[in-house]
């Protein structure tokens, strides 16, 4: 069964559940300042780990104290859907004090 995108509602109603997390043109987005380099460097590793296991991958960047990835479904016409929030969700798990900014 093919992945639907979500309509701008359903977007809007789930992102009020992620705060820090936004839409960035057609794409689900955040950023995360952490306290070093190498912690960065953790976290993009852990994410690296989640989105192996979803079989579902984001554009991740690292920066000097900083992550930011986006992220939307290629298979759905680049639009965001569940995919996407399942994804959003697991790295919010995992992020030091839960996204600090």
């Amino acid at each position: 069964m093919a992945v639907q995108p979500l309509s701008q509602k359903e977007i809007e109603d789930r992102l009020a559940e992620l705060p820090g997390w936004s839409l960035d043109g057609d794409k689900l987005a955040r950023s995360y300042r952490l306290g070093s380099h190498v912690a960065a460097a953790a976290l993009v590793m852990h994410i690296a780990a989640v989105q192996d296991e979803l079989d579902h991958h984001s554009d991740l960047t690292l920066g000097y104290h900083t992550v930011s990835l986006t992220v939307h479904t290629h298979s759905a016409g680049g639009a965001v859907t569940e995919l996407d929030f399942a994804l959003a969700r697991r790295v919010e798990d995992i992020a030091p004090g839960h996204g600090a900014h």
